[in-house]
This record gives C-alpha cells, sequence and structure tokens, in this order.
C-alpha cells in the first residue's frame, strides 16, 4: 500500500543573502515523504528565486498531481519542471534504495567574510584545498586583486569562481589582468564569465583561465562536449531536474573528458545531504559545492554533519497534502 504525505516549510536566511535582484529573507520549499512497504523516501522540491523558472505555486501544483498518479499506482513520471522531477526523483530513488547512504561531506569553502579567519579554515582544509569565489558583484578589478591575493597567500589552493554571465567582454578582461599569469593554472575553472558563450569561450582562449558552463547547462541548445578552454560543467539538480537526468550529463561529461560538479542551489539541510550522497555516487573525484548551509538559520529534518545549527522537526511543518 502506497501512503503519500507533502509538507511545506519557510526557513529564516541569514540577513544580506541577495540573489540577483532580490534579497532572500526565507527559504521556501515542500518536503515529499513516499511509503511503501514499510520503507520511505523524502525529497525536497524549492525551486530557487530568480533562477528557476517555476514558481513555488506553480511547483505544488504539479506536485500534487504527480503524487495523485503515484499514490493511485500508476508508473510515475518525470514532471517537466526541474525542482519537482528531482524531488521526487530523489524520494523514489529512496524508497527503492537506488540512492547509496554514502554520503561526500566535503564541501568548496566560499570566501567570503573576514580575511584572517578565511586563511584559517582554507589553511586547516585536510587534502585538496579547493575554495570559491563569488565575482562579478563589484568592480571587476576588487574581484581580481582577491583572486591574487588568496592564492598568493595559499600555495596548494586552487580556487573555483563563478560570474553568473556578469561581465561584458571588457570587464572579464579587466578581471584577468589582476591575476598574475603564474597563478591563473589555479583556477580550477571561473563560471561563465561573460553575457554570452562565446564571449566566455573567447575569453578562456586569450587569458588561459579555464571556464565552466553552469546556465548553459540547462539551456535546451546546450551539448556537452570537449571545447578548447571548458574543463567543467557545474550541475545543479533543482535547477536541471532528476537525478536520472543529472546522471546522464555527468555522463555524457566524462565521456567528454570534462569534470562535473554537483553543485547547491540552497537547499536546505535534507536536500544537502541527498546532494552529498549523489556527489559521492556519481562524482566521488570532484570535491561538490554544497556550501551554502551556513546562509541558514535552520536545519531541516536531517541534519548536516558537525552543523550547530537547530534542526526543524517534521511535526512542526504545515502538512499541505496526506493520503
Amino acid at each position: 500500500m502506497r501512503k503519500v504525505e507533502l509538507y511545506r516549510f519557510s526557513l529564516p536566511m541569514e540577513a544580506g543573502v541577495i540573489l540577483r535582484n532580490q534579497r532572500l529573507k526565507t527559504r521556501d520549499g515542500l518536503l515529499v515523504c513516499l511509503t511503501q512497504d514499510g520503507k520511505q523516501g523524502w525529497g525536497e522540491i524549492s525551486p530557487l528565486p530568480e533562477f528557476s523558472h517555476e514558481t513555488l505555486d506553480e511547483a505544488e501544483e504539479a506536485t500534487l498531481g504527480w503524487l495523485h498518479s503515484w499514490v493511485t499506482g500508476d508508473q510515475a513520471f518525470e514532471s517537466a519542471l526541474p525542482s519537482v522531477a528531482f524531488g521526487t526523483s530523489c524520494a523514489l530513488a529512496e524508497l527503492d534504495g537506488r540512492l547509496p547512504e554514502t554520503a561526500d561531506y566535503r564541501k568548496a569553502p566560499l570566501c567570503n567574510g573576514d580575511p584572517d579567519e578565511l586563511f584559517a579554515v582554507l589553511g586547516a582544509m585536510p587534502g585538496e584545498k579547493v575554495a570559491k569565489v563569488k565575482v562579478g558583484m563589484y568592480e571587476a578589478v576588487r574581484d581580481g586583486m582577491i583572486v591574487n591575493l588568496l592564492l598568493e597567500a595559499i600555495p596548494d589552493l586552487k580556487l573555483r569562481l563563478d560570474a553568473n554571465r556578469s561581465w561584458t567582454r571588457a570587464k572579464a578582461d579587466g578581471f584577468a589582468k589582476y591575476v598574475m599569469p603564474e597563478f591563473r593554472s589555479r583556477i580550477e575553472f571561473l563560471e561563465e564569465p561573460c553575457k554570452t558563450r562565446d564571449e566566455s569561450r573567447e575569453f578562456a582562449r586569450e587569458t588561459g583561465i579555464a571556464i565552466a558552463w553552469d546556465e548553459s547547462v540547462r539551456e535546451a541548445d546546450f551539448i556537452v562536449q570537449a571545447e578548447p578552454g571548458v574543463s567543467a560543467i557545474v550541475i545543479k539538480p533543482t535547477l536541471v531536474g532528476s537525478i536520472q537526468r543529472c546522471h546522464s550529463l555527468i555522463q555524457q561529461a566524462h565521456n567528454a573528458g570534462l569534470k562535473a560538479v554537483i553543485s547547491s542551489s540552497i537547499e536546505t539541510s535534507l536536500g544537502l545531504t541527498q546532494l552529498a550522497r549523489m556527489a559521492a555516487w556519481l562524482t566521488p573525484d570532484a570535491i561538490p559545492g554544497l556550501d551554502t548551509l551556513s546562509l541558514m538559520q535552520s536545519q531541516l529534518v536531517r541534519q548536516w554533519p558537525d552543523s550547530d545549527l537547530p534542526l526543524t522537526e517534521v511535526d512542526s511543518l504545515d502538512v499541505v497534502w496526506r493520503r
């Protein structure tokens, strides 16, 4: 016998979290729980404002349709909405035992805040030192100087940079001028530096700074292929779709000789732990980009290891539908 529960959550964010043109005060979404033969599977469905095409209300409507179909015994279909496809595929994968329990809780820390604290954190990282810097929010020259400073101060550090297509070619070139040529090879990749793919390709060729595709991965005309200056693709499952869709993209990337990195869309601790399990399973050689829990003031249902944030239990959530 099949049972379903659908919950809605709203977790407070730390002050100052800004997504493109919007301040994110709460992280809102849905949790789905599937039960069958004494087993349970959970999934998080949380469209990311300013990045997801679907709204939370649209995701809720689509999720209810999917749950009605599943609970009556119909063959599960894949939703056209990425956040719904990801969350429901996680719930099914947990229910069927297809999502391994082993998780990769390593994370590339976001470099912001006090420099002395940051150096201490990076210096104490065991094994491979990989960190992430958001660029493009301030002047390109400032970004270049910060990247140069970090790479100079920590000789075994590699950086992943994310510009979110914010730069013109001129601004991207201004950034590159402030990164010493001998440090550029330690930039693991710069995600989509320019407003168009062609400009980003030219930037990579002319500066020797490797790029990665992020937004492009989610566009209809994108093809995973080896290209000069391209080193990786970044996969954000809440924005991409089901586990199966993500797995296919990862296989295509590996076949093309590219790195695939699983990254967060500011999911809750429940969603992040599932992303960590996907990373251990599908991208074991790449540190995932999951350092976003500190942006929240609470965890949800499942705890992230070593986090001291309070845990919001399922009993405190609003029930949207239960059957």
